[in-house]
Formats: structure tokens, sequence, C-alpha cells
């Protein structure tokens, strides 16, 4: 009896613990890349875990969350769809530095005229040395 209490009591915590949710979602979150020229690249994949389309518009950030000046990704922006993940080629200048750290960005972009406009934002830390 005392089996079956335990085992009724796990099964009813199991079913109250919180599901997870599905949240955009973006890899690799970190890298780390060398590079002999005055640009690094990284490639990432942001993922779509709805079953609706969504749009998304990636961008660059120092550490500081500063917009990157001359970085170049491509594609920029584009509609994503329903439990879909593609590739972002992102390119970053050095800026005469030996190393950078940004922060590249998924965001979503709410539809016009849909009752939801929640912006959603995920980031990953990349960190590019210039080799000499």
């Amino acid at each position: 009896m005392k089996i079956l209490q335990s085992l009724f009591a796990g099964v009813i915590g199991l079913a109250l613990l919180p599901s997870g949710a599905a949240a955009q979602a973006m890899s690799p979150m970190r890298a780390e890349v060398k590079s002999f020229t005055d640009n690094f690249a990284v490639r990432v994949y942001p993922a779509n875990p709805y079953e609706h389309r969504i749009r998304i518009e990636m961008k660059v950030y120092d550490q500081d969350f500063n917009e990157v000046k001359g970085a170049m990704v491509s594609p920029a922006v584009f509609t994503l769809g329903a439990r879909f993940a593609r590739p972002v080629t992102v390119m970053i200048p050095f800026n005469g530095q030996a190393e950078r750290k940004v922060r590249i960005c998924t965001e979503s972009i709410p539809f016009p005229g849909k009752t939801s406009q929640i912006k959603a934002q995920v980031c990953g830390k990349f960190r590019g040395l210039r080799q000499q």
C-alpha cells in the first residue's frame, strides 16, 4: 500500500511540474573564430519551434549591446516557417582590433494586424581572434 501511495504521489508531482515552453532558438550560442583577414565569419542557425511562421531579423551587437557598424548579415530579414531552421552567415569586421567580442541576435518581428505584438530576442556570444 505504501508503494502505491509513493508511486501515486510521484505521478501527481510529475504532472504538476511546469511543462517546457517552446522558445525561439539559435545555434550555436557560443563560438570562437580565428581569422587571417580583416573580418571573421560566423554561421548561425535560427530556429522556429512554433506551429506558425514568424518573421526574423538578425542583428549584430558588441558586448555592450551597441549595434556593430559594418557587420554584414545574409539574410538579415526573412520569414521562418513552422518548426524550421535555416543558416545565416554573419561577417564581422575587426576594425583594427586583434580580438572582437560580439553578440549575434535573432529577433522576431511581430506580423502587423496580429493580436500578439511580442518581440522575442535570442542572442549568442561570439569571439573573433585575428591571427597575424
